[in-house]
């Protein structure tokens, strides 16, 4: 949830003029609980909504920012588990948390210049103000009079409802979804064999005609280069046989010109040292290397004689047999790959893709089966969840209509219509919030059918109801008591505490009974500076203490601060709402 915000040059929200002197900032510490925002009409107050909204991705523009200044900017610091849909989408977005204590911390925060201009940044990283706004939209919830942010669309709606029905509806909807998935995959399956039959029927044939040719030739693995450097051998036969005989005379002939062969040298060398090594421990090394030398010689002139005995074969005839059984390899190559080995690597592909199209005539059989099969589960499983959604919505919009009669709207009537659809991802139904403001009107979707003071009711007794299921960290309502009073605005602030048991509210309001219940009361009040063209407004932000609170709660009530009667009655709004905060704790 939201830690703190901060505002600078937004609206009226300027310089603070707080007891420090000269602020720039004025600083909402807005922590956990019902926090709310009051102060005279004019005085800025709206701008904390402004701001949260720019916050979360709301459209800015240079009339935002306070005359004079060059930028309005707006700064959160947002304190919650690491593990929260908020800075999960933070960190998915390059954002870089701090930690403090088991929470972690994101820092949040937009700028507006006066040209119209704007920034967003989100963990110290720079994000598209479209980041700012995924991150926001799973973090604060704003009902406001002209707009409602939340439950605005049919895929909200359809979440809410289907998380307000508990563990045995979203198993209900696992089941679907896994049967939905099976039947896409088997479906698409069927409709790829059956409209491409004859482009897999040409495939098949021309994927055998090519392995027939492989086969034909029945390459094996590095033949390739294997025949290339036998084919080089045998084109400089008589080159190698020369000088195979002329290196095995040198070393073990009789003579060479008119020296000795080399075997003879090295055993004369050899002995002449043994005949004196016992004279001089020195020379024995020497004479033992000699006798090595001379088995090597010996080795090398055996092999080399046979070496050029293996060249007496017919090699013109092998290697015409070996550049023919080149060439065919090269045709092999030309078409299917550079290498032999990739050849045969490409056969066994091909093999394993023509065994799956020569199968085409019984998997289409199989596979029209398992769609017909798959159809009919998918339809129970879509019975059964459109079953638990029809309660679950029953359940859900007369605990709603329990809200509202408490909200001074009496007649006020909440109606989810599930209606049948085509079969998709999130089920087979077609989940509607309608909203029938008084008897006789029709249910129209929320937002078109009630005012902004009584869509901002209808979103509060929602939220009430949800909020154990389906949580947002904050939730901001602006004039959630339009148009209500006495009694009713009591019982508004009643249920903004009771919503404050789960989650974070913040309210912007003009009735006192609404304020009493907070846990924390922010005032903003405005001064004026100078006359005419230039004079201006600053506004400040302060936390109220109780006897704050109740010359605030005084000057609501009686327009009078200062009123004996008005201090009184605030005195007990006050204790009204202590009672409640007992019983929440």
């Amino acid at each position: 949830m939201i830690e703190s915000l901060r505002i600078r040059s937004l609206g009226v929200i300027d310089e603070a003029e707080l007891p420090l002197g000269g602020i720039q900032d004025a600083e909402l510490p807005l922590g956990p609980g019902y926090t709310v925002v009051t102060g005279e009409t004019g005085a800025g107050k709206t701008m904390v909504v402004t701001a949260l909204g720019l916050l979360t991705g709301r459209r800015a523009d240079a009339g935002m920012v306070r005359r004079g200044a060059d930028r309005a900017v707006v700064e959160a610091t947002v304190l919650d588990d690491a593990a929260s849909p908020a800075l999960v989408e933070a960190v998915e977005s390059g954002a870089e948390l701090d930690e403090d204590g088991e929470k972690s911390v994101l820092y949040l925060s937009r700028t507006v210049s006066s040209e119209g201009r704007g920034r967003a940044h989100a963990g110290g990283r720079s994000v598209p103000v479209s980041t700012l706004g995924r991150i926001g939209e799973k973090l604060v919830a704003v009902h406001g009079q002209s707009d409602q942010l939340r439950l605005r669309g049919a895929a909200e709606q359809r979440a809410a409802l289907d998380a307000f029905g508990g563990t045995e509806l979203a198993a209900a909807l696992g089941e679907y979804q896994d049967v939905f998935s099976r039947l896409r995959a088997a479906s698409a399956e069927l409709q790829d064999i059956q409209e491409r039959g004859r482009e897999r029927a040409l495939e098949a044939e021309t994927l055998q005609s090519a392995l027939e040719e492989i086969d034909r030739v029945e390459p094996q693995p590095g033949e390739d280069e294997e025949l290339a450097t036998r084919a080089q051998r045998l084109a400089h036969v008589e080159e190698l046989r020369e000088g195979a005989m002329l290196a095995h005379a040198a070393l073990a002939g009789d003579e060479v010109g008119e020296s000795t062969d080399a075997v003879t040298l090295v055993d004369a060398a050899k002995r002449a040292l043994e005949a004196v090594d016992a004279d001089d421990p020195a020379l024995a090394e020497q004479t033992a290397r000699l006798r090595e030398v001379g088995y090597i010689l010996a080795d090398v002139a055996v092999e080399l004689a046979g070496y050029a005995e293996s060249l007496d074969s017919d090699g013109p005839a092998e290697l015409a047999a070996v550049e023919e059984r080149r060439a065919d390899l090269a045709g092999l190559q030309r078409r299917f790959a550079p290498t032999i080995d990739e050849v045969l690597a490409w056969a066994e592909t091909a093999r394993e893709r023509l065994a799956g199209l020569q199968d085409d005539p019984a998997r289409l059989e199989a596979l029209t089966e398992q769609v017909r099969q798959l159809e009919a589960l998918l339809l129970e499983k879509a019975n059964a969840l459109h079953a638990l959604r029809a309660a679950a919505a029953s359940t859900l919009t007369g605990r709603v209509d329990e809200e509202l009669h408490a909200l001074a709207m009496p007649q006020a009537r909440l109606k989810i219509d599930v209606a049948p659809s085509e079969p998709a991802a999130h089920g087979a139904d077609e989940i509607t919030f309608l909203l029938a403001p008084h008897p006789g009107a029709d249910p129209r979707p929320l937002g078109k059918g009630a005012s902004g003071g009584e869509l901002s009711r209808v979103m509060l007794a929602l939220e009430v109801v949800l909020a154990e299921v389906d949580p947002v960290p904050t939730f901001v309502f602006d004039e959630v008591d339009s148009g209500v009073g006495g009694e009713a605005a009591v019982e508004i602030g009643r249920r903004l505490a009771r919503l404050a048991r789960h989650v974070q509210v913040v309210v912007v309001t003009h009735l006192p009974q609404v304020a009493a219940f907070a846990d924390r009361h922010l005032n903003v009040t405005k001064t004026a500076h100078g006359e005419g063209q230039s004079g201006f407004t600053t506004s400040d932000v302060v936390t109220l203490d109780t006897e704050g609170r109740i010359t605030e709660l005084a000057r609501m009530l009686a327009g009078q601060a200062d009123s004996e009667a008005a201090r009184a009655h605030a005195k007990e709004l006050l204790e009204d709402g202590a009672r409640e905060a007992r019983q929440r704790s």
